[in-house]
Formats: structure tokens, C-alpha cells, sequence
């Protein structure tokens, strides 16, 4: 829980700002309880705008809703995500994020954003559930008939893709090792810029897209972790994902405001520890927590 005098400050820190991000996950495919799969809100006049679907997606954005009085975050309201691409650790959240808002008497379908392939799974969700879907709506609960719905939009390419009252989401082609389709977005309100990498080695598109933006959220990993002792793993690294030291790069040629570190491959360094691989002369770099808001 929040000590009362940091909460008085976060709750001066929403109000006054239009645009804030609220870190709903750090984590990656390793299991740590303390860090839930990724998952980033921006939070925009009074909407939520959900950016990948990690497990653990729904119970942190209730935490906000709760602890950190974000409206936004309620049930009812998480009602569009943007998803970078369909690795399992940034989707298992997915069906949760679908389901448990409905019963949680959210009535309007959910809107989904993602890459090709994105309507499969989502139909395959649907099927899946079927028989809790029947049973909610025609038992005893009398389930409302619209909230489980998703309405998927597939991302044919590159460009803007959705524009809503002063905010605009652009998707930008990054590059995720043999992925054929994976996204990063910059969200433009007109307060701020953000940039999302989701999971992505450098990428041109995105680090020009990226260009002095008010906050840079990036995916990273500790060089420590070419370290470990898998043949293959150095190689995985350098299709998949971005070091500290690409990362650096990336910060001086772009000079965000901000730079947040998301989805950290530490290899078991403390954030100091992972901080200290960036150098980012005049850019702001913080490792970010599940539930910190920015």
C-alpha cells in the first residue's frame, strides 16, 4: 500500500497533467511475483488506452483503480488494448482482459488493435469459452450479451490507426526477430508524446518515430545477460530484444524527456545495477515497477 503522503503526491501528479502512463507490467516469461506481464495504460481525459495484455493485466489495473484512484482503470472502463505483437507473454492476459471486465459488468465489447493473426486468436478465445459464456448470460448471473465481445481491427501496416477526441496512436513497424508482423506505437495528445517499443531489437522507423518525445518506454537487457550459458541465447538476444548498450544509442540519437526501462532482462541486477549500463547524457532514465505512473 501507498503511504498517505505519496499518495496525496500522485494524486496531485494526475490531476494535473491531461496524459499520464501507468506501468501495469514489467515482467517478462520468468515467473517473478513482483512483476506482472507488460502491459502500459495510458490514461487520457478519462479513458484508459490498454498497450499489451501481460498476465496479471486485470488484478494490476483494479490495484490502480483502488490504491491509486485512477477512474480510468475500473472494470467497466478497460475497454480498448493495443497489442505490439502476439508472443505469449504479452497476450495470456488477453482472454482475462475480455472476460473478467464483462462479469465485472462492463457492457461494451472490447476493442482490440494488433498484427495479423490477432482476429484468429481472439475467435479461438471466444470458443474456448464458450461454455462459460452460455452459462453466464443464460443461468442464474444473467450476464449482460455484449461484454465478452471483442471487435478486432488487424493492422494491415505502418501508419496512423486510430484517432479519439485530441488523441492520436500511430503504429510503427519494428523489428522482433522471425515475427513477421510486430508494433510500436506513439500515442500524441496534446500535452504529450509517447512512445511504446514493445519488443523490438533497434529499429529505425521507431527510433525516428521516437525522436524527442516527451517519454520513451523501451524494452532492455542487462548485458549481463549474454552471460548466460545457453549456445543460443546471444544470438536470440540480438534478433529479438535491445541491450543497454543499443539502448544508450537509441537515448542519444532520439533525447527523450524521459526514458522508462520495461520488460527488463536483468539477469537478478538491481535496477541501480541495470541504470548504471545507460548512458544517456540529458535524458531522465528510471527502471520502472508494476503500478508506478509517470
Amino acid at each position: 500500500m501507498l503511504k498517505f503522503s505519496a499518495l496525496l503526491t500522485l494524486t496531485a501528479a494526475l490531476s494535473s497533467a491531461t496524459t499520464n502512463v501507468v506501468i501495469l507490467g514489467t515482467g517478462t516469461p520468468r515467473a517473478d511475483p513482483d512483476r506482472s506481464g507488460p502491459a502500459v495504460a495510458i490514461i487520457y481525459n478519462g479513458k484508459s488506452y490498454l498497450f499489451d495484455a501481460g498476465p496479471g493485466i486485470v488484478r494490476r489495473a483494479s490495484a490502480a483503480s483502488t490504491q491509486l484512484h485512477i477512474d480510468a482503470l475500473q472494470m467497466p472502463n478497460l475497454q480498448r488494448v493495443f497489442l505490439t505483437h502476439l508472443h505469449s507473454d504479452h497476450t495470456l492476459g488477453l482472454p482475462d482482459l475480455i472476460f473478467s471486465p464483462w462479469v465485472l459488468h462492463r457492457t461494451q465489447p472490447l476493442t482490440v488493435y494488433g498484427p495479423k493473426g490477432t482476429k484468429a486468436m481472439v475467435d479461438h478465445i471466444e470458443a474456448a469459452w464458450r461454455p462459460d459464456i452460455d452459462i453466464r448470460t443464460h443461468g442464474l448471473e444473467h450476464g449482460n450479451t455484449t461484454g465478452y465481445k471483442a471487435n478486432v481491427h488487424e493492422i494491415n501496416g505502418p501508419g496512423v490507426i486510430f484517432r479519439d477526441n485530441g488523441l492520436e496512436i500511430t503504429a510503427i513497424l519494428v523489428h522482433h526477430g522471425t515475427w513477421s508482423q510486430a508494433f510500436g506505437y506513439l500515442i500524441k495528445t496534446p500535452d504529450r508524446t509517447i512512445a511504446i517499443s514493445g519488443d523490438c531489437s533497434p529499429s529505425t522507423a521507431f527510433i525516428k518515430a521516437s525522436n524527442g518525445v516527451d517519454v520513451l518506454l523501451h524494452e532492455v537487457y542487462s548485458m549481463s545477460e549474454l552471460k548466460v550459458k545457453r549456445a543460443d541465447w546471444p544470438q536470440y538476444l540480438f534478433q529479438f530484444h535491445t541491450s543497454t548498450e543499443e539502448l544508450s544509442r537509441i537515448a542519444e540519437q532520439t533525447q527523450p524527456k524521459l526514458l522508462v526501462l520495461y520488460h527488463q532482462l536483468m539477469n537478478g541486477l538491481t535496477d541501480n545495477q541495470l541504470l548504471s549500463e545507460i548512458k544517456a547524457p540529458g535524458t531522465k532514465v528510471v527502471s520502472a515497477h508494476d503500478l508506478d505512473v509517470y
